[in-house]
């Protein structure tokens, strides 16, 4: 019989989100044999797709509808264990039927939309192996309603008032890579602002020491205001052409930035990273006691 090793079980528990035990067993009875393991695991269906709610599903796809007279959007992130998923037909398919009815009806908030779509991800759950979730869902609507995909990574849904589609398109892009968290100065918090203060201070503790009061002050206006530039997407400079910032760039179009939304994929979910390897050998040993 072929020796279970604890690199097998590691490779069979990443391909299918398995539990180390589980996986162990399962190549016990298919001889060593992974794809042979891994559907055996797909045969047990339902059974499988329960034992998996709690695993960590982070990786996955952003998906955006814009309607025809591109007035308004809907963009939605749907989670899985792995990439290798995302990129397959079965979790494909999900991801463009969860936003066609998320964008169908414009009552639908993600609460509605989970419950709505509930039968059909414990269908993929159960065929694919992975936990799948339905993470978040946005409506965004607008005078001019423009978007972008990088990938099925990022996502990037802007309204504009005035302006055309290509302008709203343009700056989703610019979003897209430039990650902005406000849309503008007046939106960054008083708790944004005294933490970068904070991080200011610790960082040039040596060079501020000594210096009179009003000369520290002028630092950290001078620090601030950069961070407002770097934070606010209206004070970047536009990636298409840096000699204008993104709010020059719509105001010479005769527009006006009104929202943005961008998704990333997992961004935020605590992924609980684990030396699996180590886990692995852990596991087998306690196994042969």
């Amino acid at each position: 019989m072929t020796q279970i090793t604890a690199a097998m079980v590691k490779e069979l528990r990443e391909r299918t989100g398995q539990g180390m035990m589980d996986c162990k067993k399962a190549l016990e009875v298919s001889g060593g044999d992974i794809e042979k393991a891994i559907d055996d695991m797909r045969s047990a269906g339902a059974i499988k797709a329960a034992k998996k709610a709690g695993n960590i599903a982070a990786e996955g796809s952003i998906a955006v509808k814009v309607a025809d007279d591109n007035k308004s959007a809907v963009i939605v992130e749907v989670n899985s264990q792995t990439d290798f998923l995302a990129l397959q037909d079965d979790f494909k398919n999900f991801v463009t039927a969860t936003l066609d009815l998320a964008f169908a009806d414009k009552n639908l908030d993600v609460a509605g939309l989970i419950a709505a779509q509930e039968p059909a991800r414990e269908a993929v759950v159960a065929k694919c192996g992975e936990n799948v979730n339905i993470r978040r869902l946005t409506r965004v609507e607008g005078d001019v309603v423009g978007a972008y995909l990088h990938g099925n990574r990022i996502g990037v849904v802007v309204a504009l008032s005035g302006g055309d589609t290509e302008l709203a398109k343009d700056i989703a892009m610019h979003v897209a890579a430039s990650s902005p968290q406000f849309l503008d100065p007046t939106q960054v918090s008083d708790e944004a602002i005294a933490k970068e203060k904070e991080i200011f201070l610790a960082l040039n503790e040596d060079k501020i020491k000594g210096k009179p009061d009003n000369i520290v002050e002028n630092m950290i206006a001078g620090r601030i205001k950069k961070f407002l530039a770097e934070a606010s997407l209206v004070e970047q400079a536009f990636i298409k052409n840096p000699e204008v910032t993104v709010g020059k760039l719509a105001q010479q179009a005769g527009a006006a930035i009104v929202s943005f939304v961008r998704f990333e994929v997992g961004e935020g979910i605590d992924r609980g990273e684990v030396d699996f390897a180590a886990e692995v050998a852990a596991q087998l040993a306690a196994a042969k006691k």
